[in-house]
């Protein structure tokens, strides 16, 4: 039989099965999972196989897991140099930014569209908490929707506690498996909670003093959208930073999309787009044709990464 993760605890899976029936699963032996090593053999939005654990139904196993269509993963919060899948076989990533209380850095943002880049799902970015946007804010939000929408990403401004820019946010996620992501106390369960009113997930405050949300999630977890809208979403936990994994100096480039298009025009095609003479990249930048904050971004992201030592 087949069926999809919908929630991982550790040792223990839920998946739901083709007719829409729930399982408490957990895996039969190893898993083979061709030359990957992660923290978690199996990720939220997996396809598995499985098979019936005892007549009373409630139990499962897991007997193989189906090729990912695609993944996206991070640096494991407790080893550097590990993989952390956080969901997989998504049609697109939003991240849920806000501009204040607590504001989401430039560079949190460019690290994940470059995670979404790699992994080849499409990214979006949403603006959370619209209602406590004043002028400073809103003229930042401005710059920067143009920014990302130069670049090829779709933004959106919505404020889930006035309930303003949701209809966008509802026919985005129309029969789609979306990915939610952002920093602690940007308000993905308020909004989560407005999709899905019967759900009732915990919302704290932004912790005082510190200005950083407090966590809410400590799983992912995916949830089935009304009917009406259709597809699923998939709660992560609040992220503090996006560790980048398996993404080399040389490739990170191809990652910015407005960089993508002009490297085969550069004289040398494995540079790093900083001093190299005849870079398509460079002069594209001095004649105002890529944002300068986007290539501080992607020098500060470029430091960041540690060549391996072969």
């Amino acid at each position: 039989m087949k069926a999809r993760v919908y929630k991982s605890t550790g040792s223990w899976y839920h998946i739901k099965d083709e007719t829409g029936k729930m399982y408490n699963a957990r895996i039969k032996g190893v898993l083979k999972i061709d030359g990957f090593t992660s923290t978690n053999p199996l990720a939220v939005g997996d396809l598995v196989e499985m098979e019936l654990e005892n007549s009373k139904e409630e139990n499962a196993v897991i007997t193989a897991l189906r090729d990912r269509g695609n993944y996206i993963n991070r640096q494991s919060p407790r080893a550097k140099h590990q993989h952390h899948i956080i969901a997989a076989n998504i049609d697109q990533s939003v991240l849920i930014a806000t501009l204040t209380e607590p504001r989401t850095s430039q560079g949190f943002i460019d690290r994940f569209l470059v995670a979404s880049e790699a992994y080849h799902v499409p990214a979006v970015i949403l603006f959370n908490k619209a209602d406590l946007y004043r002028k400073k804010e809103l003229e930042l939000f401005t710059e920067w929707k143009q920014m990302y929408e130069e670049v090829g990403y779709r933004v959106i401004l919505c404020s889930a506690k006035e309930k303003t820019g949701l209809d966008e946010l509802e026919d985005l996620l129309k029969n789609k498996i979306s990915l939610f992501s952002g920093h602690s106390g940007v308000g993905k369960s308020t909004l989560i909670n407005y999709l899905l009113p019967g759900l009732a997930l915990k919302t704290k405050d932004v912790s005082g003093w510190s200005g950083k949300g407090l966590h809410t999630t400590t799983f992912a977890e995916m949830f089935d959208l009304p009917p009406a809208v259709g597809g699923s979403i998939i709660d992560t936990p609040g992220l503090r930073e996006f560790g980048l994994v398996d993404i080399s100096r040389q490739e990170l480039s191809h990652y910015f999309p407005e960089m993508r298009r002009l490297i085969p025009d550069c004289q040398f095609n494995n540079g790093l787009h900083l001093d190299e003479p005849g870079c398509a990249i460079k002069k594209a930048l001095e004649e105002g044709r890529i944002n300068v904050d986007r290539y501080v971004s992607y020098c500060n992201i470029l430091d960041s990464i540690e060549e391996k030592q072969y």
